[in-house]
């Protein structure tokens, strides 16, 4: 589908004010220096005192009005107290301020309406102001007014002052563009704050064997196995091969766990009776908290343990029955801390870390993340019968996730955050989305609401130059199954402080994964499923979190479905791959052309470097790397300026088919009409028919070079030793030199001496046979 002339995915290099335009050099110098200052207006309301009875026992259910022009907070209301405590926070915007006069309210909760206790006034011109570090700003007692201005029994006691979002009041305050949100689970929702992932390890079950075991069919050989549970995840063994009451499988099970281990592992001893029904000839259960965590396989060997097989696994609180005869089962548990569990995929990977933290190297800089504003965002839903978009952000690096708060109702949002994480591993990348909040004004009621995705952008560490501030516009690109739609663009600055950059320079000859992914290394399927295994248990883990971060949110800044059958991406890897054969390619041609002599000065010129580097060999190796290095010289002066972004045209997103989009957004099993999956097998066979005849060519040519000794042509093969023999002979009492100048200048011989028709060894590997014809 071909996109709009008009639409614009370049990225867009911006020159913001950030940090109230403290900048020297390169380097900022504010505390906030990666975002543009916004002024507040905070109110705390801590408490108050002696409030007057306005009913007859005595008491009343006081609540604080804080009034701003046409915006309006309310904390929340005691019942029967007169000196009640909030500690509430307020913040108004300073763009969005339309008023000169701040009025706090205290009034009584009644089921008619409520009653006026009194108020207080504040004049913003005498307001205070206050900039972190400042300490925090003593709050004050005041005395209450009536409408009149004359005093009432009663105190209220607050801190009014005008700060930025640096002020540590922020995360948690009350914001006016709030207003129209209400209840306590929506206001949850739209505030900043900061999540960590669940620590995870790999466990290893290392099943090797079981005795004594007591099927209730005695008559037959039991097929048994060994079946393990923890949490979600389940594995068996194979079948054992000795067919006896005292199996062996030695085999490996591979699990993920998170800290706190909340669930034990559950095995269970099976025999295989018929092909759907199993006996359970025994279980056993093991805390992981039990369980040895090992941080490489040299310094401290894993003892086997023998653990017992009862027929009902005991629930704490029961009464343990006594047990006279008990089968075993013999493994080798262990938690590993040596390897790195992979959440993500490691192409666009944040953490490369192993989990056991003695085994963490220091960090060798900071990344700071400032996320300014967003424009141009796409509507998201309806409300009150207009368009509307409630945007947020969350970014992740490492373990550390940040959401910002939500900006409700509006197609520009300014966030203004800062946020910081240390690195590890400059070869590592940040991902920044971007989401609609579906659960403000009672969506979570409606148990279907999602947060929809507007797009994401990623940022490789590695190709920024340290201590500087790049300051770009990211286009926010989100495939639909009707092409490549730009939803908006988010405005970002970033910087990658480096504290040793003699320490940088070192992790580039580390491993990119801890040592253990290379002495004990994981299969591509255990990979899979282990990943497969991590998102869940994160994405679980943190959508319990307050305010939850969303399993849709996670799942999509973790790239879930990335490894899903794609003829778009199919091409795209096709083109890449075209992409870097395509120097070679040029060298070919450029070599042809050469040898047909279409430049002469350069056939000469060429002819005369291959004569020096024949006579002088040692200079073949000194000269490869010079050449090189005045190639990447040249190359410095195109390098990158700018991050990388989405490209669309690399993805193939530009011009995909309709129907190879609907296919990429099709459910796994397919939801699709037969006609439709019966033509989508079709294609799908005819590309494996191409794959397949070139794979085939490859191998018949790699099983021609097997033939030339193999004496399965012995004509051929004996014309091969003849003149291998012959040619070891010349080689012997000819001077190399003389035999590579002879060679040289026969492949660069001028067009005279060249015929159209194939070569002589051309012709006879050809006719060389392969085994095709052994093939049905």
């Amino acid at each position: 589908m071909q996109r709009p002339p008009h639409e614009d995915f370049s990225l867009k290099e911006t020159k913001p004010h950030l940090g109230g335009g403290k900048v020297t050099g390169d380097k900022l110098t504010a505390t906030y220096d990666l975002v543009e200052q916004m002024q507040y207006l905070y109110v705390r309301v801590v408490k108050a005192k002696d409030l007057p009875a306005k009913d007859v026992t005595g008491s009343c259910d006081p609540y604080v009005e804080v009034r701003l022009g046409n915006y309006k907070g309310t904390t929340r209301h005691f019942e029967k107290k007169s000196n009640p405590e909030w500690n509430q926070v307020f913040a108004f915007s300073k763009e969005r301020i339309q008023a000169s006069v701040l009025e706090v309210t205290v009034k009584d909760k009644d089921v008619v309406k409520d009653d006026f206790m009194g108020r207080v006034l504040f004049d913003l011109n005498e307001v205070p102001k206050r900039v972190p570090p400042d300490s925090p700003l003593a709050p004050q007692w005041y005395r209450l007014e009536e409408r009149n201005g004359m005093k009432v029994k009663g105190e209220l006691m607050l801190a009014v002052w005008w700060g930025t979002q640096a002020d540590e009041a922020f995360p948690e305050a009350w914001h006016s563009d709030a207003a129209a949100v209400s209840g306590a689970d929506g206001l949850a929702n739209m505030r900043s704050k900061v999540y960590l992932s669940p620590k995870l390890w790999y466990l290893r079950v290392n099943v090797i064997e079981a005795q004594d075991l007591l099927p209730s069919d005695r008559s037959r050989f039991p097929e048994v196995f060994v079946k393990a549970i923890l949490g979600n995840q389940a594995l068996r063994t194979r079948i054992s091969m000795s067919k006896t009451i005292n199996p062996l499988w030695n085999e490996d099970l591979m699990f993920v766990a998170a800290e706190p281990f909340e669930e034990p592992l559950i095995l269970s001893v099976e025999d295989r009776l018929a092909p759907n029904k199993d006996e359970v000839l025994g279980r056993c259960a093991i805390p992981l908290q039990c369980v040895e965590k090992r941080l490489d396989h040299v310094h401290r060997p894993l003892y086997s343990k023998w653990y017992n097989l009862e027929k009902h696994v005991i629930v704490e609180g029961e009464k343990k029955k006594e047990i006279k005869f008990a089968s075993r089962i013999h493994m080798r548990i262990c938690l590993e801390g040596g390897y790195h569990v992979l959440d993500e995929s490691t192409y666009y990977s944040s953490d490369l870390r192993p989990t056991a933290k003695q085994l963490w190297k220091p960090s060798i800089g900071v990344l700071e993340l400032g996320i300014l504003n967003a424009h141009g965002l796409t509507p998201m839903k309806t409300k009150d019968g207009r368009a509307s978009t409630d945007a947020y952000c969350v970014a992740k690096y490492g373990q550390k996730w940040v959401r910002t708060r939500t900006i409700i109702d509006s197609f520009f949002p300014k966030w203004n955050e800062q946020y910081t994480w240390e690195v590890f591993d400059p070869c590592t990348v940040v991902t920044i989305g971007v989401f609609d909040n579906g659960h403000l004004h009672g969506g979570d009621k409606s148990g279907g609401a999602k947060d929809s995705r507007i797009g994401k952008v990623r940022i490789r560490l590695s190709t920024l130059e340290t201590d500087r501030v790049y300051t770009h516009s990211y286009p926010l690109l989100v495939l639909h199954p009707t092409g490549v739609k730009k939803m908006g663009e988010i405005h970002l600055a970033v910087r990658f402080s480096c504290s040793s950059l003699l320490n940088m320079m070192h992790m580039y000859s580390h491993p990119l994964l801890p040592k253990m992914h290379y002495l004990h290394p994981l299969t591509v399927i255990q990979l899979d499923s282990l990943r497969h295994q991590a998102t869940q248990i994160v994405s679980m883990r943190l959508s319990r979190a307050e305010p939850p971060l969303r399993k849709e949110v996670v799942e999509y800044m973790l790239d879930v479905g990335s490894h899903m059958w794609s003829m778009r991406r199919s091409k795209a890897n096709f083109f890449r791959i075209m992409g870097v054969l395509s120097g070679l390619i040029a060298v070919g041609k450029w070599f042809d052309q050469i040898c047909n002599w279409r430049n002469p000065i350069t056939t000469v010129l060429i002819h005369i470097l291959f004569l020096i580097l024949v006579l002088y060999p040692e200079l073949i190796l000194p000269t490869i790397f010079l050449y090189l290095f005045l190639i990447g010289v040249w190359y410095y002066r195109w390098r990158s300026r700018h991050p990388t972004h989405m490209d669309t045209r690399l993805s193939c997103a530009d011009n995909a088919h309709p129907d190879e989009l609907d296919e990429e957004f099709d459910t796994f099993p397919t939801s699709r009409p037969n006609d439709m999956v019966r033509m989508r097998y079709d294609r799908l066979r005819s590309i494996a028919g191409r794959i397949q005849t070139v794979v085939g060519d490859l191998a018949t040519q790699g099983e021609r070079l097997q033939s030339l000794l193999s004496w399965r042509d012995p004509r051929a093969t004996a014309l091969f030793v003849i003149f291998c023999l012959v040619a070891a002979i010349v080689l012997y009492v000819t001077p190399f030199q003389v035999v590579a100048l002879l060679s040289g200048f026969y492949v660069l011989r001028h067009p005279r001496f060249r015929h159209k028709l194939p070569s002589v060894p051309l012709n006879f590997f050809r006719r060389l046979p392969a085994r095709t014809d052994s093939m049905l």
